[in-house]
């Protein structure tokens, strides 16, 4: 069985789309950040949705198909856009705090999944503070505008490959911890 981890956050993409008849790009996706959950804190969130009706699995801490058509079911019958994603939305009506899930540890995946995760818009600081150390680094040439765009997106690759990290050109906890930020708040100074 093929299983996914659950996500708090939702990967980094700052993607240009062309319209299908116009063939002109839309403005990029809003940069957001994607940080795994712990399976302790993936076990809350399958407790929430049994005790909601959703989920009718056992517990265990690992997210699957089960868990994420459970997650989708909730939404659904609360209103809310079926987006498959642990939102603040969402987390809320769960009765769940994301900081708390976040705090129960980092996950026990190498890579996050998109199919469960709360949208949460990297602030201009951020993006500032990720410039400022690509730059720092020697891997960002442009300004510290806190504003992602394809130098940055560029840039956090050539650091991962210089890393020896996956190249993917997402901000995940551990390319930002490798650039020496905290992972929970990539606004907060550099270490």
């Amino acid at each position: 069985m093929r299983t996914t981890s659950l996500c708090l956050g939702a990967l980094l993409g700052a993607h240009l789309l062309l319209a299908p008849a116009a063939s002109q790009a839309q403005s990029p996706a809003p940069l957001t950040y994607a940080q795994p959950l712990a399976p302790e804190a993936v076990t809350r969130v399958q407790e929430k949705l049994r005790e909601a009706g959703a989920y009718s699995g056992r517990p265990d801490g690992v997210w699957g198909p089960s868990s994420q058509a459970a997650l989708e079911r909730f939404q659904q019958n609360r209103g809310l856009q079926a987006t498959g994603q642990l939102n603040q939305a969402t987390a809320t009506l769960l009765g769940l705090n994301p900081a708390e899930l976040v705090a129960t540890g980092p996950g026990a995946v190498s890579a996050p999944a998109p199919a469960a995760a709360q949208t949460q818009v990297l602030s201009e600081a951020a993006v500032r503070n990720v410039q400022g150390r690509l730059r720092a680094l020697g891997f960002y040439r442009g300004e510290q505008d806190g504003i992602w765009g394809p130098s940055t997106q560029a840039a956090i690759e050539r650091f991962q490959q210089g890393a020896g990290l996956q190249a993917t050109g997402q901000l995940t906890p551990v390319t930002a911890a490798a650039l020496g930020l905290d992972p929970n708040n990539l606004a907060a100074p550099p270490r």
